[in-house]
This record gives structure tokens, C-alpha cells and sequence, in this order.
């Protein structure tokens, strides 16, 4: 396939001066507040749970959890890999929490959602990365809410095709796993991460004919034209929706940010994609993967 890039025009910023120098006025988020995201911020403690709002610092929190949405993080909070762009910790949990998917499927009937949104940490110690409590939690939340779309945003699994047949025969609405970044910068974002395993996933997944979604941050030392190219090889797997959002460094021990991308790449970036055929393509500086989630399906 050829590839014909349109020019983004860029300034070009050296990471150190990104680093030291204010946002851009279009990555101002609100802060959180309001009596929805008390309610929300109370039911969560109650039932001992996590969210990836809080542990990954999403800038839409505010936003999201006064609109009483939030995207549930199973598996505990600690994670088995050390992502360079990632804000959850780093370590080994030496339990599995059994009734987690019950608490959930309760947080998400007392918030009435019409779309509840899953993921978890990499619990790469487990036989089945944890693949049966995203199947248990479906599973729960279906009991209670049988009109509630239910997404689920799951790790690699190592590849193993057993764990992923766990999660899809439990019926999930879409099956979302994200490549992250480019293949030339999966050793410093992603090291234990392999860029086609995780296009090998979304390909078993289509194949069973399920709803599949990814997502990529920019801003990590990328160029448009590998963008594209990771678009082009996702539209080879047959992904329907595609996300892209801005990085931002959540802490000085992450990897820096190269440069805050123009809305208007964004923008282009979007046309681009719903032209190579994605049945959805969320693109702009605060887009996170769970970003208006409901309204993508």
C-alpha cells in the first residue's frame, strides 16, 4: 500500500524546553468537583475499588465522573510491567480478589450506567492474566443490568489465546486493546509489550466477530507518517475504532514529552483514519481510549 502523507506543519520543541514551559491552552481540563462526582468518589471507596481515572491522572476526570461515567480498574492496583508513559505502580500482587467482579456490577447498577467501561493492571504472574475476573465481571454486571453495554479494555495476556477466549466468550460489546505508540518506540514505551502481538489479538478477536477498538498517545517522539502507518496496519486487521489523544508526562520519572501536537493534526489525523475506513475515530488532545466511549458503539 502507498502511503502519501499530507504535511502537518510542527514546531519543532527539544523535550527539555516541552518540559519546563506551560500547556497550551487546548489541554486545559476542568477540575473535578460536583455533587455527581462526590456520589461517584464515595461509591468507589465504599466498595474498595480502583479506577484508571485516578491511577492513570486522565484529564477528562473531572468531566467524566460529574457526568457519573468512570472506566473500573480489576486486578488491583499494581501492575507486573513498567510502561514508560504509565502512572500505576510497578510490583507483584500475590492475590486475586474473587468478589471484585461483584462489587463492581454493584457500583455500576447504582450509577445506572448504559456503558461500563473495564480494564485492569498486567497481572502477568496468572495462568490466565486474570482473563477470568474480566469474564466474571461481565458476567456480574450482565445479571443486574442487562441493557448495559459492557466494553473491556485487556492487556496482551502474553499472547495466549486461551486467556482471550476467556474474555470473548463472556460476550463483551467491544473488545478494546490499545497498541499505545509506534513499533520503532515500543522499546522505550512499551518494553514488555510487542507491537504485533497486540495487532494478533485484534485480529483473533474480529475474526470472532467482535467489536474491536485501539488507541495510540502522540507526543512521544512519533512522526504522522508512522501514525499512519499504524493505521494502515490496524485497518488490515479489520479495527473499527481508533483513538488518539495527547501524552502527557504524569510524573518527572516518566518519559518526557517530545512536543504537544496542534488540534489541527488531530483533526487531520481523524479525517484520515474515517477515510481508511474505521468505523470510529476519536482524535484530539484529551482523547483518552474510554473518552465518550458510549457514544462510539
Amino acid at each position: 500500500m502507498e502511503i502519501i502523507i499530507q504535511e502537518i506543519p510542527v514546531t519543532e520543541t527539544s523535550s527539555e524546553s516541552v518540559a519546563h514551559r506551560r500547556k497550551p491552552e487546548w489541554l486545559k481540563a476542568r477540575v473535578p468537583g460536583g455533587e455527581n462526582y462526590s456520589r461517584l468518589r464515595t461509591l468507589i471507596d465504599e466498595r474498595k475499588l480502583h479506577t484508571v481515572c485516578e491511577e492513570a491522572r486522565c484529564p477528562n476526570m473531572g468531566e467524566c465522573w460529574n457526568a457519573g461515567t468512570a472506566t473500573f480498574m480489576i486486578l488491583g492496583d499494581t501492575c507486573t510491567r513498567s510502561c514508560g508513559f504509565c502512572n500505576v505502580k510497578t510490583g507483584k500482587m500475590h492475590i486475586v480478589d474473587e468478589d471484585e467482579p461483584r462489587r463492581v456490577a454493584d457500583a455500576v447498577a447504582m450509577m445506572k450506567l448504559r456503558h461500563a467501561v473495564i480494564t485492569s493492571v498486567n497481572r502477568d504472574e496468572l495462568f490466565d492474566g486474570g482473563a477470568h475476573i474480566f469474564a466474571n465481571t461481565i458476567y456480574e454486571i450482565r445479571k443486574r443490568l442487562p441493557d448495559c453495554k459492557v466494553e473491556v479494555l485487556i492487556p496482551d495476556f502474553m499472547g495466549s489465546e486461551y486467556a482471550l477466549n476467556i474474555v470473548l466468550d463472556a460476550q463483551p460489546d467491544i473488545l478494546n486493546h490499545n497498541v499505545e505508540t509506534v513499533p520503532r518506540l515500543y522499546r522505550i514505551v512499551r518494553p514488555q509489550a510487542h507491537y504485533h502481538r497486540s495487532l494478533e489479538l485484534l485480529e483473533r478477536a474480529k475474526t470472532r466477530g467482535f467489536i474491536t477498538k485501539t488507541g495510540i498517545m502522540l507526543g512521544l517522539g512519533e512522526t504522522t507518517e508512522e501514525v499512519v502507518e499504524v493505521m494502515a496496519d490496524l485497518r488490515a486487521v479489520e479495527c473499527d475504532i481508533f483513538t488518539i489523544g495527547q501524552y502527557l508526562q504524569p510524573t518527572k520519572h516518566h518519559l518526557p514529552v517530545e512536543r504537544y501536537v496542534h488540534p489541527d493534526e488531530f483533526a487531520y489525523l481523524k479525517r484520515k483514519g474515517m477515510e481508511m475506513g474505521f468505523r470510529h475515530v476519536e482524535s484530539g488532545p484529551l482523547v483518552r481510549s474510554s473518552y465518550h466511549a458510549a457514544d462510539q458503539i
